[in-house]
């Protein structure tokens, strides 16, 4: 399923917010996942579906100044 993910198509092969942090690696903390504009809670990322076509934003922290 093709998903857009901080404006840029990226294949995926789950189906769920968690498969897709898996399948790109992201870290375990540090990072906030937008659906639609409205954050997912980490807690619901095993159960939040995802539909083809449908658009994320990945929020990495950063260190510095």
């Amino acid at each position: 399923m093709k998903v857009l993910v901080n404006n840029k198509e990226t294949e995926l092969n789950g189906s769920t917010v968690a498969d897709l942090v898996r399948e790109l690696a992201l870290p375990e903390k540090g990072v906030a996942i937008a659906l639609q504009n409205r954050i997912v809670p980490r807690t619901q990322w095993e159960q939040q579906p995802l539909q083809e076509g449908d658009s994320l934003v990945i929020i990495k922290a950063a260190c510095g100044g």
